[in-house]
């Protein structure tokens, strides 16, 4: 019978930048190592199953949302060439582009929060990385994505290959579900307008203005999801400094 596995064995880099492991740790056995490498291993696999459901799910909510959106659309022009656009078609009008603000604010918030969740499923990996490191520090040279378990190294996992910019988040199916859902609002927020007796011009311009601030909210939103989570994770290991 092996005796408990000690602590954390610091990595290089948290012996140079005064990290939290103990310095003093006796070094582990091999059987030591390989429990531990199985343990490591399960929760790895754990978060990637974890972060391909996440995602695979709210891909889907967001397929389901647009699928939505086009069969409303498509049901208004039925609706307005079956009524010539008079008559009730003011309140059907307005009750589809409800119900479609409505479900685009749901998935909206579902898809930000995945993407909190993924930002702490990859913080969470590069920390399993970095222990490997500890284990058998050989490895270092095979690994793409980071094993520092902060914010640059979150970024290098994302995109391993060069430095991440604003392309990624404005590519993003966040961005996309945050423009059809900003649409929409505006869209709605002008046939209420409307509805209510303002002119076409100022219709338009109260839909466009209300359709921009719900942009900058939401922009709002999302960074501070992301800068909380990196403000609460306390990383082990930290991206070397060029």
């Amino acid at each position: 019978m092996t005796a408990d596995a000690p602590g954390p064995v610091p990595s290089s880099a948290d012996a140079a930048g005064g990290g939290s492991g103990a310095a003093s740790d006796p070094p582990l056995t091999d059987a030591q190592k390989s429990l531990r490498a199985q343990m490591l291993a399960t929760e790895h696999w754990s978060l990637l199953a974890s972060r391909s459901t996440t995602q695979s799910e709210v891909l889907t909510r967001i397929a389901i949302f647009l699928t939505l959106v086009s069969a409303g659309l498509v049901t208004l022009g039925v609706l307005g060439n079956a009524t010539a656009f008079r008559g009730w078609f003011g309140i059907a009008a307005l009750s589809v582009l409800l119900l479609l603000v409505f479900l685009g604010v749901i998935t909206q918030l579902r898809v930000f929060n995945t993407a909190t969740e993924d930002l702490a499923h990859v913080l969470a990996m590069n920390r399993l990385r970095g222990a490997y490191l500890d284990l058998d520090p050989g490895i270092e040279r095979y690994f793409i994505t980071s094993t520092s378990d902060d914010e640059l190294g979150a970024g290098t996992t994302y995109y391993p290959y060069a430095m991440r910019d604003g392309s990624q988040v404005f590519a993003s199916s966040m961005m996309l579900m945050l423009v059809v859902n900003t649409a929409l609002v505006g869209l709605f927020v002008g046939a209420l307008a409307f509805a209510f007796g303002a002119g076409i011009g100022w219709a338009i311009a109260i839909g466009v203005v209300v359709a921009i601030m719900q942009f900058g909210i939401w922009m709002l939103k999302g960074f501070r999801s992301y800068r909380q989570v990196l403000h609460t994770h306390v990383p082990l290991r930290r991206t070397p400094r060029a």
